[in-house]
């Protein structure tokens, strides 16, 4: 299970994110975001700035369809998404491992090249 604090410290452990100012939470990779909280808009009524749900970048349509069809009960869209590489994560069906997969995944398909390549030989470095 993961909550909002979650996805704040994974977040801001990548190099060069930076959570802007939200109701909920909101983070980017040099002007890009990668992962914020879920605005719920229900007809007739005011949007709702959900944080026990996360909106994920996930690159293109077949990831999404991917992580919809085979986690149903993590991973859902609504039709304001639709067409769109955003796939919206109950929080509390992630563990913190997932999670950090899944965000740290999504902060490199928003990330320039060269600061995603210190992500990877700073993780090279730590496996050894």
């Amino acid at each position: 299970m993961s909550d909002a604090d979650d996805v704040r410290r994974v977040a801001l452990a990548l190099p060069e994110a930076e959570e802007i100012d939200s109701d909920g939470f909101d983070f980017r990779v040099c002007g890009k975001g990668f992962v914020w909280s879920y605005p719920e808009r229900l007809p007739g009524k005011p949007r709702v700035i959900r944080t026990d749900v996360a909106v994920l970048f996930v690159g293109d349509e077949a990831e999404k369809q991917a992580l919809l069809l085979g986690e149903p009960d993590m991973f859902f869209t609504t039709p304001g998404y639709d067409g769109l590489p955003l796939v919206m994560l109950r929080l509390e069906k992630v563990s913190p491992v997932r999670l950090s997969e899944l965000i740290t995944d999504a902060w490199r398909m928003r990330a320039p090249d060269d600061i995603e390549a210190g992500l990877t030989a700073g993780l090279d470095n730590e496996s050894r």
